[in-house]
């Protein structure tokens, strides 16, 4: 039975993946107004795989003996300007990855590989969305 900890861990990162998945479908939106409709385009697919990641958490976490939130991390607001936009993002993918390493060493430490590898998966999807986002920030910088 996983601990306490690891638990809570897990729930903060369901709160976490709710909240982005808000912020990033918002910025689709967002994007589709100001003619930024390939950009509004990735915000939504990157959307859909973050929901997707609350849900496999929520999943292991229930499989573990826990409850899954409801309630999603505190939605950064988002800035109407895509450069701006794109720097908040970098932020959240990068506070995700550093919470991430921390429930692999965690979940290494219960020896429980399932949820290691579980978010040994997602921690290689919110590298990519994080390289994404500063790849995009240099090609709207010029």
């Amino acid at each position: 039975m996983a601990s306490e900890k690891l638990k809570d861990m897990l729930n903060e990162a369901i709160a976490r993946e709710l909240a982005v998945s808000i912020s990033y479908m918002w910025q689709h939106v967002m994007m589709a107004q100001v003619g930024a409709e390939t950009m509004g385009s990735l915000m939504k697919k990157i959307a859909i795989i973050e929901m997707t990641h609350a849900e496999e958490v929520a999943e292991r976490l229930v499989g573990l003996g826990g409850t899954p939130t409801m309630e999603p991390a505190k939605i950064e607001a988002v800035p109407p300007d895509p450069a701006e936009m794109l720097k908040v993002d970098i932020g959240l993918e990068g506070g995700a990855t550093s919470l991430y390493r921390q429930i692999i060493v965690q979940a290494t430490k219960e020896n429980d590989p399932k949820t290691r590898k579980l978010f040994e998966e997602i921690l290689s999807d919110e590298e990519h969305h994080y390289h994404t986002f500063t790849t995009l920030l240099e090609t709207v910088r010029g």
